[in-house]
């Protein structure tokens, strides 16, 4: 644990040279900063844009919400959590269990509130990186680190009439606690990740719930249940036997779901199986079930998995459409078959801006190049941590660094090791930068697109997995793969000047 000592001068000193910035205080963010100062490196700045830490749990905060996927692969490996109240934990939990390792590790003294990157350039001559922020304020450093993640801008449709509707409407990781839902008459519009979660949780106290649908989800059972007091207080004696449940999950995810995702047959018959049994075994009505059944492969798209979204649809107050949205007007929706339905209440579940990367940060590299325009083809990066002609910036839930199928934690953790040993042999060497050479990441990239055109994501056409024809966004191999490949660190691969 690190002393409580403050950092040597206030942030934002214009005259400072931090050793590393790192924009965002999410997981993969507060991983970093944890890993520096246990390595000794006390001359580190967090700058988050909210008034707190937690990142995508700090954010979605709806009714419903919580992860998928199982709390044992859901904390640091070197900080594990023994007391979660269910094997799938909730948001609350979640946080609160962020805001312990902040505490537990003296991060809040490290991480400047309010700031909002809005453009980051590397001065050449300097061999520094020049951050600034909304408010004007500029700050440098030598390394910069890129933790803002893929799932945290979100994405609303424009849709013609959307100014006219005269009730509150927003979007799910913008929950608005104050629309009050009780009694009222509330239309869902996309049918993912998040309302599969939050639909249950309120189908209850509306007066009435309409689910407009896109596409169909895959959608498989969670079979989640609290630990008893009895299991909790085991774990907490023999924490060996919460790191065997770690383990037995992490495999099942790397030797059953992950070979549905390459292709194999057998796999992904199972989980087709899984997820076509739990919806005939709670709907009964053919004509819904038609309508859930996905056109497209499993694993082409996210699979979700969740309790109650199908019971709920089955409610008599509650209705899914499937007919494309035409309008809105001052009371409601209007569908492309013409049908008007009164809405008192708007929810976008409409997912994230997941391309381009970075969205809403104008980053300059070697040359004043813009790394949107580097990227325009696509985001691209060398193990999903680097890019060439953008020394000494590096990226943690970088390109082609999600997962379909396990923890991203786990992801993470090995980009953050994998950055620390960049840094060090930059030290060791003296040298003001580090930048992976050109071939190293053309060779790599070429090699991953060529795995990728093979995995289920690109038998589909348009997902938020994918810029154009380019799979920018998942990882093609296995937990374990990737994580060895980290380990097998060459500093070779980069050109320290």
């Amino acid at each position: 644990m690190p002393d409580e000592l403050t950092p040597p001068s206030a942030p934002g000193n214009a005259a400072r040279v931090y050793h590393t910035l790192v924009i965002g205080s999410g997981f993969s963010g507060l991983c970093m900063a944890i890993r520096l100062l246990q390595g000794g490196q006390r001359d580190i700045l967090l700058l988050e844009k909210s008034d707190d830490v937690g990142g995508t749990w700090r954010d979605n905060h709806y009714p419903g919400a919580e992860c998928d996927v199982p709390s044992a692969l859901y904390s640091y490996s070197f900080e594990r959590k023994t007391d979660w109240d269910y094997q799938w934990s909730g948001q609350g939990q979640i946080l609160e269990y962020i805001h312990h390792v902040v505490q537990r590790h003296g991060l809040r003294r490290y991480i400047r509130f309010g700031s909002a990157v809005i453009a980051a350039h590397f001065d050449e001559q300097a061999s520094l990186w020049q951050v600034t922020l909304d408010n004007g304020d500029t700050l440098r450093s030598r390394f910069l680190v890129s933790a803002v993640g893929q799932l945290h801008q979100p994405s609303v449709p424009k849709l013609p009439g959307q100014e006219d509707f005269a009730g509150p409407q927003f979007h799910s990781a913008r929950w608005d606690d104050k629309a009050g839902l009780r009694g009222k008459s509330v239309a869902v519009i996309g049918n993912a990740a998040s309302a599969v979660q939050f639909v249950p949780a309120i189908a209850g106290e509306v007066a009435s719930l309409t689910v407009y649908q896109r596409s169909a989800n895959w959608l498989a059972p969670k079979r989640d249940r609290p630990y008893t007091a009895r299991e909790k207080k085991l774990m907490r004696a023999l924490p060996w036997i919460k790191s065997l449940a770690r383990l037995k999950t992490y495999l099942r995810n790397e030797l059953i779901v992950y070979p549905a995702l390459r292709g194999r047959r057998l796999n992904a018959w199972l989980l087709r199986q899984a997820c076509l049994g739990y919806m005939k075994k709670t709907i009964a009505d053919e004509t819904l079930r038609a309508k859930l059944t996905p056109d497209y492969p499993i694993g082409a798209k996210r699979i979700l998995t969740a309790n109650g979204y199908y019971e709920a649809l089955c409610r008599d107050n509650v209705e899914l459409v499937t007919e494309p949205i035409r309008k809105l007007d001052a009371r409601g929706i209007i569908t492309a078959d013409d049908v008007h339905r009164e809405h008192d209440v708007v929810i976008y579940a409409t997912g994230f801006i997941t391309n381009p990367f970075l969205h809403g940060i104008e980053v300059r590299g070697r040359g004043d190049r813009l790394l949107a325009q580097h990227w325009c083809d696509g985001a691209h990066a060398y193990l999903g941590v680097t890019t060439r002609g953008f020394p000494n910036l590096f990226f943690l839930y970088g390109p082609n660094t999600n997962l379909g199928h396990n923890s991203i934690l786990l992801m993470s953790e090995a980009e953050v090791d994998y950055i620390l040993r960049l840094m060090a042999t930059a030290q060791a060497r003296d040298a003001a930068s580090v930048e992976v050479r050109e071939h190293v990441e053309g060779n790599y990239n070429r090699a991953l697109q060529k795995r990728l055109a093979r995995m289920a994501w690109s038998r589909i056409e348009d997902s938020w997995y994918k810029s154009g024809e380019r799979v920018t966004n998942n990882w093609p191999g296995s937990v374990g793969e990737y994580r060895q490949r980290l380990r097998n660190y060459d500093p070779d691969d980069f050109a320290f000047d």
